[in-house]
């Protein structure tokens, strides 16, 4: 970002600088996650601690709609001082709150490489 709008980029009071700091910052950012969440059931620390992102009620892939829930749904989580993401500490089914409201677990990949 610094190649792009300099070092005001950094030290300036805007909120967002122009087309690349928002399609960097946060339009491929969205896409990057649904996209892996869709095709390889987790981003790639998920898949690099060998777990999945799946249905909760039926352990399948996820649909779109829940992809997309469960991205939003981290915003809610995070909101009330992240309560939503710590509650997965306390949860039986270790799910946060993006996850229920996504209807989606976690859960550990056993198959072998």
């Amino acid at each position: 970002m610094s190649l792009i709008y300099g070092g005001e980029y950094w030290e300036g009071e805007q909120v967002l600088y122009g087309f690349w700091d928002l399609f960097l910052g946060y339009v491929l950012p969205f896409i990057a996650t649904i996209f892996f969440w869709l095709k390889y059931l987790g981003t790639p620390g998920k898949m690099i601690t060998k777990l999945k992102v799946v249905d909760a009620e039926t352990g399948n892939k996820l649909t779109v709609i829940q992809a997309l829930g469960r991205y939003f749904g981290y915003i809610l989580a995070a909101l009330p001082c992240f309560i939503g993401l710590i509650w997965i500490g306390v949860d039986e089914r270790k799910q946060g709150w993006h996850d229920k409201l996504a209807k989606t677990v976690v859960i550990r990949n056993t198959e072998r490489a």
